[in-house]
């Protein structure tokens, strides 16, 4: 059976990317308080979201997210764009200002331009790499900017192995909204948790401040108004959720209380990754972030911890998978806090798209997930004997394709690091999860 600590991260693994992207905020934040260049951006502040601080990270400690948060002047005047249901937003200052923020403004004075902030963004950080203490070893580089991407995204490259990546940083910015303003219309109910974390829970979530990223909606023939456009973001609130995830308070805080419900989202997260490796085009639209909301739902529906014991670890995995399944077969995946915005509706997620993904994920049950599966030990090499010559080696080549995960290891470290033990245990609950799919 699956135990908690057989999928946490080995600590020296964890520590010495931890220790390299503390270093890298501390020293962003420090030139950003110290440059001149631009004032809007000294008072920023750092915000650590994504799934490494939610504690549901894969495999490799080695992607990183981080919220620059920047603060506003004044109230913000917070226009939902129609046709994105709550999801995209025109976002402008209550009134003119003199403020620093005024550089970031559209001609009319008061609306926030989300392509004048990323853009400048980029620009720092690439003035900031420059001054940063670089390793023999390896160095920092910034990342060409991808289309439609919030995310100002740094690598960190073992400059003497072909300049292998080890691990990945994405600084996104983001508008803070006060928390005495409230949320956008479409989210102001709050999530649906009363059954799961009380309505005590609910009502102080939707007290917290929410955020707008500067990410203007998918498609091409956009508005003017959705070329400038943010869409709303609640990572913060979802990390609270997951870290603190139990129908009661003590859930998991010692071993007596542990649940399965991380080790669910998980194995969920690693079979979306190995889809999206097998179909890279075909599944292109697809994220870990479907993942995560078909996992927010299930646990606002089956509430009760006695429901996530750590015994029914497979039951609950294949319930979640499920739960996805007929997310997409419904094609109705609702914004966990936005739920008129359907995440699994065109063009966003086209229809091609969701059926491939639901043929993907039927197939893959009934197979007993073999993209879960543990890759075949290493062949051995089979001995071929010849009366004139010397015995010669030829390997047995494996026949059954698997998703290969890298490993990424600090260029100090001499030592591989094994995941056999973590395969040989994942595979069992795999077998576990088919045979209870067959009764």
């Amino acid at each position: 059976m699956l135990r908690a600590q057989d999928l946490k991260l080995r600590q020296s693994d964890r520590q010495w990317a931890v220790d390299l992207v503390n270093h890298l905020r501390e020293s962003l934040l420090v030139f950003l308080k110290n440059s001149d260049e631009q004032p809007y951006f000294q008072s920023a502040s750092v915000l650590s979201s994504g799934s490494y601080y939610e504690m549901v990270k894969i495999l490799n400690p080695n992607e990183f997210d981080m919220m620059l948060k920047l603060q506003s002047p004044s109230r913000l005047k917070m226009t939902e764009l129609d046709q994105y249901h709550g999801l995209f937003y025109e976002v402008a200052l209550s009134r003119s200002t003199r403020s620093h923020i005024r550089s970031f403004l559209l001609d009319d004075g008061v609306t926030i331009s989300a392509s004048k902030i990323i853009s400048e963004m980029h620009r720092l950080v690439r003035k900031f790499i420059i001054h940063i203490s670089n390793h023999l070893g390896w160095r920092w580089v910034v990342n060409r900017k991808r289309p439609n991407s919030p995310a100002v995204t740094l690598s960190l490259l073992e400059v003497d192995n072909g300049k292998q990546e080890l691990l990945s940083v994405d600084v996104v910015p983001a508008l803070e909204v006060p928390s005495s303003q409230g949320w956008p219309l479409a989210a102001r109910a709050g999530p649906d948790v009363d059954n799961w974390l009380g309505k005590k829970t609910r009502r102080s979530l939707t007290h917290q401040t929410c955020f707008f990223v500067p990410k203007k909606p998918p498609g091409r023939n956009l508005s003017e108004a959705a070329k400038e456009s943010w869409r709303i973001s609640f990572s913060h609130i979802e990390k609270e959720l997951i870290k603190t995830h139990g129908n009661k308070r003590t859930c998991c805080e010692t071993s007596a209380t542990k649940c399965c419900r991380k080790q669910c989202f998980k194995l969920l997260k690693c079979l979306i990754e190995g889809l999206k490796q097998r179909y890279p085009q075909e599944l292109d639209a697809l994220c870990s972030y479907h993942g995560k909301t078909a996992f927010l739902h299930t646990l606002s529906i089956r509430a009760q911890d006695s429901l996530w014991t750590p015994r029914q670890l497979p039951a609950c995995f294949m319930h979640l998978l499920r739960a996805l399944e007929g997310h997409a077969r419904s094609g109705l995946l609702p914004h966990f806090f936005v739920p008129t915005s359907n995440l699994f509706a065109p063009p966003t997620f086209p229809r091609k798209a969701l059926v491939f993904l639901i043929e993907a994920l039927e197939d893959q049950r009934r197979q007993g997930l073999p993209l879960l599966m543990p890759p075949a030990p290493a062949p051995p090499l089979a001995v071929h004997s010849h009366s004139d010559s010397q015995p010669q080696l030829s390997p047995v080549v494996q026949q059954t394709p698997v998703i290969q995960y890298p490993v990424i290891l600090p260029p100090q470290v001499v030592e591989m690091k094994s995941f056999e033990q973590m395969f040989k245990i994942v595979a069992l609950v795999m077998v576990l999860v088919y045979v209870c799919y067959l009764l």
